[in-house]
């Protein structure tokens, strides 16, 4: 099997739907594989299993959160090369696996491979605006984008894969590491596209900012008790908690809320945290940290 496209998704029924119909028409399905998990969904997505008969599909009835989930998915999957996208992500060029195939073929020692974000709603890819779709360079980064990307498995492999001490937020900067400490590089390739179909506004007024705000401050305290080396962990975790205190918490009572809330979880969970510690060494620190960071 040359390729396994992985997607975890949560009560985007739709969203999945339009996803699974445009990967169906790019795989050839003697040599592509379309794996999907759903977490805990309540919306009938489940119904799409009927839809949707040569996907492998499975299902959680409890809410586990999208790192665990990845976790598990990927671990079923047998591609030689493994592509993660977003329910609500579909890549732009109908080659995408070609494509990504030979940028690993040129790169014997590249691992993960990030597809450049297009965000938007759109009515179809042809009306998405020329300017959002320039040509750009392609250039070695420390992280990648977790809507749309392509690992090797011998590589996702070799290292502990997805974290199952993360909910959802930040599960993407551990496997980039874990993929960097084992010597391989990330690439974020500007040629392959995938349109991440977000409206952002509708987002601003959902209130989707304020959970996204619990979860990236706790799990950001779990990746540096796991990965930063002593004392420099203890200044990166007060220096977070102190600048989210006084940029968001003591402006918005809802932030103020959310950010006692991940105190109290990142509390109770600190001796469970401190089992998968496998801090960096010096030297790897600065590798990483002397790599670009990702355009978001």
């Amino acid at each position: 099997m040359e390729a396994s496209i992985l997607i975890v998704s949560r009560n985007r029924k739709r969203e999945l739907e339009k996803t699974l119909g445009i990967l169906e028409c790019y795989i050839n399905k003697d040599c592509h594989e379309i794996r999907v998990f759903l977490d805990g969904c309540s919306d009938g997505s489940e119904e799409l299993e009927k839809q949707f008969p040569s996907v492998y599909w499975y299902n959680s009835k409890m809410v586990l959160g999208a790192s665990v989930a990845r976790s598990i998915l990927y671990e079923k999957a047998i591609g030689k090369f493994l592509f993660g996208f977003d329910d609500d992500a579909h890549p732009l060029q109908r080659d995408f696996i070609k494509m990504t195939s030979d940028l690993f073929k040129k790169n014997k020692n590249l691992g993960i491979i990030s597809f450049r974000e297009i965000k938007g709603v759109f009515k179809n890819d042809e009306e998405i605006p020329e300017d959002m779709l320039t040509e750009r360079e392609d250039y070695f980064s420390n992280e990648f984008l977790g809507c749309g990307f392509a690992m090797k498995k011998q590589v996702y492999d070799k290292t502990r894969g997805f974290p199952v001490w993360i909910d959802i937020y930040g599960e993407e900067v551990c496997l980039a590491w874990e993929t960097l400490i084992k010597g391989y590089s990330i690439m974020i390739s500007n040629h392959i596209m995938v349109n991440h179909r977000v409206d952002q506004q509708k987002r601003k007024t959902s209130g989707a900012g304020y959970f996204r705000f619990g979860k990236q401050l706790k799990n950001t305290t779990f990746f540096y008790l796991v990965y930063y080396p002593f004392p420099l962990l203890i200044k990166k975790i007060l220096r977070l908690w102190y600048h989210n205190f006084s940029k968001y918490a003591l402006r918005d009572r809802k932030f103020l809320k959310e950010y006692f809330l991940a105190l109290g979880q990142t509390a109770g969970n600190f001796k469970r945290i401190l089992k998968f510690r496998r801090p960096v060494t010096k030297k790897e620190l600065l590798k990483i940290k002397t790599l670009k960071n990702p355009g978001y």
